[in-house]
Formats: C-alpha cells, sequence, structure tokens
C-alpha cells in the first residue's frame, strides 16, 4: 500500500510540483491530494495537470471545524507537506499529524523566520542585512510560525550585487533539489 501525502500551498506551487513530478513514478509513495486556502492559487491547476485531486478551504473551515482533518484521515492520508502554506497550522491538525508534518522555509533559520516571513519578504531581509549567504530550511511544524524542529539545512553564497530575483533563484534551486528528496527519506521512517 503506497505512503500517501498531503501538500498544503497557498500560490504558484514549483515546490508542489516538483513533489508531483519526483513522486508520479514512485512505487511506494504518493501525492494524494493538494490543499489550498487560495481558490486562484495557480497549484490548484498544477495539481489538475498531475491528475491529483485538490480542496480549497476558507479560515472558517480550518480553524473553527475540523473539516480538514475527516478529509485527510477519509482520504489515509500519512504525511503532510507544505509548500508555500502562508497560514499557522492550528494544533487540532498538528496533534493529528503530529511529527508528519513538514514545511520549507526560504532561510537559514532562526534567521528571517516568523510571522510574516515568506517568499520575498525573507529575500528582501536577507539582502537588507547584507548576509553573505542565504539557504533554506526544512522542518517539522509546529504550533508557531518557523519554530518546529529544524530537519535539513543547505546554504549558498550571496555575491556582490545580486539582487532579490537572483537570490531567489538561488534559493529556489536548492528547494528543488532537496525538498522532494527530504520528504522522501522522512517518509521511509513512517510504518504504514
Amino acid at each position: 500500500m503506497k505512503k500517501r501525502i498531503a501538500v498544503f500551498a497557498s500560490g504558484s506551487g514549483s515546490n508542489a510540483q516538483k513533489l508531483m513530478e519526483h513522486f508520479k513514478r514512485s512505487t511506494d509513495t504518493e501525492i494524494a491530494l493538494v490543499l489550498s486556502n487560495n481558490p486562484d492559487a495557480y497549484v490548484l491547476q498544477r495539481a489538475d495537470n498531475f491528475e491529483i485531486p485538490s480542496h480549497v478551504f476558507d479560515r472558517h473551515e480550518f480553524y473553527e471545524t475540523d473539516q480538514v482533518i475527516d478529509l485527510l484521515k477519509n482520504l489515509d492520508i500519512d504525511f503532510i507537506v507544505l509548500a508555500g502554506f502562508l497560514w499557522l497550522i492550528p494544533q487540532s491538525l498538528i496533534s493529528a499529524y503530529a511529527g508528519r508534518i513538514v514545511n520549507i522555509h526560504p532561510a537559514i533559520l532562526p534567521k528571517h523566520g516568523g510571522k510574516g516571513m515568506y517568499g520575498d519578504h525573507v529575500h528582501k531581509a536577507v539582502l537588507a542585512a547584507g548576509d553573505a549567504e542565504g539557504g533554506i530550511t526544512i522542518h517539522y511544524v509546529n504550533e508557531h510560525y518557523d519554530e518546529g524542529e529544524y530537519i535539513y539545512q543547505a546554504r549558498y553564497k550571496i555575491d556582490t550585487g545580486d539582487s532579490l530575483e537572483m537570490i531567489k533563484f538561488k534559493g529556489q534551486q536548492l528547494e528543488h533539489q532537496h525538498y522532494p528528496r527530504i520528504v522522501e527519506g522522512l517518509l521511509k521512517k513512517i510504518k504504514k
């Protein structure tokens, strides 16, 4: 029986697509569901392109009901991967999937993390700080933004004159290279 992943995303979903590509031919793991809090998120089109079911939810459904958890349980979801998902995960979902929710952050945590630190906000903070290197952090999710236990970090050098677009590109290269591989490794440790 395949291990089943649910991917949560709020926007374009480039990391979600890399995960879909990575697990497309897997014999033991599948992306079984894509969820979004944004009905206009491009990640929904990416899911459709891979013939993966999707579900859009609102704040009420996510924070005040168990509908999302019930959906995940009904679909036998084993593991949750956040890929550019911007809402804080409610305690009920963290409890239901304890140790089985991961996120990727576009900086070397604990620097440049926390509420409001996502996407270009992070890259701008890295540039403003004059950091010599940027990077990514893959971490478990807890009840606080970007404070879960670190699983993996990778770094890239920031060259003099690097623009926002250049450091964003360098970071995305690391994300796309490492996230699917790290998720696959974590799934191997989970009993079905």
